[in-house]
């Protein structure tokens, strides 16, 4: 009679060690999807909410509530941080926010955000400018000469 081949096979020993090690890497990754909006460290902005956040990204208001005119630097039109940054502040996909930008551009009204690529180069825009706000991995923003005003939590699903 011919055994059934197993499928799995639980870890022990030093293979055990390993799984945990990487289930632990896990753990940290999604820790790391967390998304950071920063401002510099100057800046006398403290904290702003969602809403504060998509009204600047959206062009719906210029200035921060000092009164000070924010320069706005967004993340490349194709990076994972963007979409989702997008989504959690203004519940817009993408292609919705890109219609947006779209229209107002071709109306001649506004121009859309500075568009840098990653989150170094967001980094080195917010450090130089002392108006700019701007948002990376929450990972990305342990550095002295920003400062984090909000954080946009991943949403985990429940299994």
């Amino acid at each position: 009679m011919v055994k059934p081949k197993a499928i799995a096979t639980i870890p022990s020993g030093r293979g055990l060690c390993s799984f945990v090690v990487f289930g632990a890497l896990l753990s940290v990754h999604s820790v790391q999807a967390d998304i950071a909006v920063i401002v510099n460290a100057s800046n006398p902005v403290q904290s702003l909410t969602a809403k504060q956040v998509a009204e600047l990204y959206l062009g719906r208001t210029r200035t921060f509530e000092s009164g000070q005119h924010a320069i706005v630097i967004d993340q490349g039109l194709d990076d994972p941080v963007r979409r989702r940054f997008f989504k959690d502040i203004s519940g817009l996909s993408i292609g919705q926010v890109n219609a947006f930008w779209s229209r107002l551009k071709f109306t001649g009204q506004m121009q859309a955000p500075k568009s840098v690529d990653g989150d170094s180069a967001v980094l080195e825009w917010v450090r130089s400018t002392p108006t700019a706000i701007g948002y990376v991995s929450a990972i990305a923003s342990s550095d002295p000469k920003v400062k984090t005003v909000l954080v946009l939590h991943e949403q985990v699903a429940a299994n």
